[in-house]
């Protein structure tokens, strides 16, 4: 492996979601800081859209740690149930301590009882769905329901459904308009900038215990931020290859021709980067120097 030629302590590029590789862009503070309003405050539900790869998931598992013990939440991370399914995950992810095969009658009586005695004790409890274009249109509407437990003050349960732009075309048919109305809040995870992308890859190395941090030349960090369009987890796929190639070929450092080399094997398309951009991204580098 690479990791001790360009030593590493560990991968710096994974593909898998890692809160300890959060990259805090204005966009991620921003998300995060409204799904904590709306969790925080008893906003009900929010709807948190971005593209693949722009770290969903990622930022949903950063949140949730740092939730505090006061609130009880439940991922689901599979958004192809039926009803029952849905039920059923519900129930076994809030502990509601009810058999397997329960009626979605018991479910609810158990739900509403345990979120009105949290209430009560000032703490809260959420939902959270990943992927959540994915849902059906039955499984939305068991959501718009479970979003009108509530006090006359406060929703009982927070919502928060998370998944790519095709999710707000969901929520624009029209027999979801009850759901739409309901939605408090709406945010945006959006890719990084050209600012962004030579930041992005060094604080993943030094993060990865890197002695260096420029291990990839500015052109070639250029032609990264070109070929991805900004979503991390092609960045990381390319940087991935493109550390092991280096390695492979002896390298120290990573040039423009290991880039292009990747980009070829992984079969990406490259998108030519303006003058601006460029000019911009250079900035940034040289702004960040090597820390």
């Amino acid at each position: 492996m690479y990791l001790d030629f360009y030593g590493l302590d560990e991968i710096p590029f994974s593909l898998t979601p890692n809160p300890k590789y959060i990259f805090r862009t204005e966009s991620y503070l921003e998300v995060t800081s409204n799904l904590e309003y709306c969790i925080n405050y008893h906003k009900g539900l929010v709807v948190v859209t971005g593209e693949v790869g722009t770290g969903k998931t990622t930022t949903l598992r950063s949140m949730m740690q740092h939730l505090g013990h006061d609130i009880l939440s439940v991922c689901l991370l599979n958004p192809y149930l039926t009803a029952s399914e849905f039920y059923e995950m519900l129930s076994n992810g809030l502990r509601l301590g009810l058999p397997v095969g329960a009626s979605k009658p018991e479910i609810l009586m158990r739900l509403t009882r345990l979120l009105a005695d949290r209430h009560i004790k000032a703490l809260r409890t959420a939902l959270i769905v990943d992927e959540a274009h994915g849902l059906s249109t039955g499984v939305l509407e068991e959501i718009r329901l479970l979003a009108n437990l509530e006090t006359n003050s406060d929703k009982l349960l927070q919502i928060i459904l998370c998944g790519q732009p095709e999710l707000r075309d969901t929520l624009n048919q029209p027999g979801l308009r009850q759901l739409k109305q309901r939605i408090s809040l709406r945010c945006a995870i959006r890719p990084l900038n050209p600012l962004e992308i030579d930041k992005y890859i060094r604080f993943r190395l030094k993060t990865a215990g890197a002695k260096r941090v420029d291990l990839f030349e500015r052109e070639a960090t250029e032609l990264i931020g070109s070929v991805s369009l900004g979503i991390p987890r092609v960045i990381n796929n390319i940087c991935d290859n493109a550390l092991l190639q280096g390695y492979a070929s002896g390298v120290t450092t990573i040039s423009t021709e290991i880039i292009e080399d990747v980009i070829k094997v992984l079969d990406l398309a490259v998108v030519e980067t303006t003058t601006t951009d460029a000019t911009e991204l250079n900035a940034a580098s040289a702004a960040f120097g090597g820390a």
